[in-house]
């Protein structure tokens, strides 16, 4: 969406990342999505008086992991703190978050902006924090349910510079965050389910200000599609206040899906208004070097060293290499296909890492993404770089092949391999020189008006004839060939 052309916006993002703890921050309580209501919870998680959390070590991890793939400093002492607000959902009256010695400070996260350059945003700092309940106003009359089984589940925060300057940019750091976490392990990025959600700090200034404008918060954004919708329907509403002598009001507000509009929900609170202090049942959190660089050597290959690796290593294009990039279960399935198909085609890996690419890249990446079950949609790798193999040898068309494939998809689990399919339905190529000459020479008898305007100069016909080869045949013919022996034929016909 285009602002206007005098002002710009600046854009800070909030994510809270659910951990993939089995348990949650402070109690044993599960984190299981979809239980019935308030099925998960304990006298720790709802607060009740005398008890005493106990942190999960393991969430701890996770962040760690997460800070180190940013790039960020891991604090070797951070602290939690009790950030007080009332909410009927939060049943001991305040949140266990960080506030001042938070667990990581001062990473980055690298994104392609729209001129395709590279486009570095800070990270001001990640700080680990419990969620609050969910409260429920639909079909109570005259008041709501309060559902307590996300009280206490563990979240990272994960705060933004104001270094993004359009909903698109906003749109790609969330992208290329929900990556990495799911890379890490650490975070699902569901935000359906609400295990990955964002809240953004929108502004707009005169071009070549260096001053911030007022900003406001949006909250209830739960895809990324609804986050660049409100940013842009902020930026306008804060652009024309301005513009017609009006102020800008600090406060926060929500995101209307329906009606596609901001609506403010409260004032904007600052730090002070929450009276964070340490949180006095818990010690400070103290880390070694040992812990941190035993993490660090647990850290996967990242997203954008593996997109680098692919194109030096695979020869595949920027872009081929930013899909097949874009989710390690996907990334790690290709490259179990390149080293299938590497063995049985080994003469010409590289161009056969761009053949299992395209083939990664068409039916089975919308299987992929469309499919709820990943596993049905990732075909076992030696039967993608069979049936790769089999096109190459000229056993089976290009087309056939993906009549396999999607025979391949349908079938029951185990899929049946593209070599029994082919076998079973005989759809082996023709190449044999005597059938396809049969083939050509009753299409030529069958169009005799095509075959005159042929042998007059209307060579663009061939294309047809070749159609009607292939269609006399059901496909099977190689087309390669038929074309040869076709233009063969064609060529001795006409004296």
């Amino acid at each position: 969406m285009a602002l206007d052309p005098y002002y710009e916006v600046v854009i800070g993002l909030e994510v809270h990342a659910q951990m993939l703890t089995r348990s949650k921050l402070f109690c044993r309580c599960s984190t299981r999505f979809g239980a019935g209501a308030n099925r998960q919870i304990c006298p720790v998680c709802a607060a009740f008086p005398g008890v005493l959390p106990v942190l999960n070590q393991e969430a701890v991890n996770m962040a760690i992991k997460t800070g180190l793939a940013i790039k960020g400093r891991i604090n070797r002492l951070s602290e939690f703190s009790r950030k007080n607000y009332f909410y009927p959902d939060l049943p001991a009256g305040y949140q266990i978050s960080q506030y001042e010695l938070p667990l990581v400070e001062h990473g980055e996260l690298w994104i392609d902006d729209s001129d395709g350059q590279r486009k570095r945003v800070g990270i001001t700092r990640i700080h680990m924090e419990v969620d609050a309940g969910k409260s429920l106003h639909e079909g109570v009359a005259g008041g709501s349910w309060v559902d307590l089984n996300r009280t206490g589940i563990p979240l990272m925060e994960v705060v933004s510079e104001p270094d993004l300057r359009s909903s698109a940019e906003a749109g790609d750091y969330l992208k290329k965050l929900r990556v990495l976490v799911r890379y890490l392990g650490v975070c699902d990025g569901n935000m359906e389910e609400g295990s990955f959600r964002c809240d953004a700090n929108v502004s707009v200034r005169r071009r070549g200000h260096d001053a911030f404008g007022t900003r406001c918060e949006l909250k209830n954004l739960n895809s990324i599609r609804h986050v660049m919708r409100a940013i842009d329907y902020e930026a306008e509403r804060q652009i024309d206040l301005l513009e017609s002598g009006q102020r800008v009001r600090q406060e926060t507000r929500l995101w209307d899906v329906g009606q596609g509009v901001t609506r403010p929900m409260r004032g904007k609170e600052e730090a002070h208004d929450y009276r964070y202090f340490p949180e006095p049942d818990l010690p400070p959190l103290r880390l070694d070097e040992a812990r941190i660089e035993s993490l660090r050597q647990q850290l996967p290959e990242l997203p954008d060293a593996r997109r680098q690796r692919f194109i030096a290593d695979y020869g595949l294009s920027d872009y081929d290499a930013a899909v097949l990039t874009a989710g390690r279960e996907l990334a790690d399935y290709y490259e179990q296909v390149v080293e299938q198909v590497a063995q049985q085609l080994a003469d010409n890996a590289p161009t056969m890492a761009k053949i299992a690419a395209n083939w990664m890249m068409g039916d089975l990446l919308t299987w992929f993404n469309d499919d709820p079950d990943k596993t049905r949609a990732l075909l076992p790798a030696a039967h993608l770089a069979q049936l790769i193999d089999m096109i190459q040898r000229n056993t089976i068309s290009g087309k056939i092949a993906k009549d396999v494939l999607a025979r391949m998809y349908a079938s029951a689990s185990p899929p049946e391999p593209p070599s029994a399919i082919v076998e079973r339905l005989g759809l082996q190529q023709v190449s044999d020189e005597g059938a396809l000459e049969a083939a050509i020479q009753a299409v030529l008898q069958s169009a005799p008006d095509e075959l005159a305007r042929y042998r007059a100069g209307q060579t663009r016909l061939l294309p047809f004839f070749v159609g009607q080869v292939m269609k006399a045949t059901r496909g099977k013919a190689n087309p390669a060939r038929v074309n040869e022996l076709l233009q063969r034929y064609l060529s001795a016909t006409e004296t």
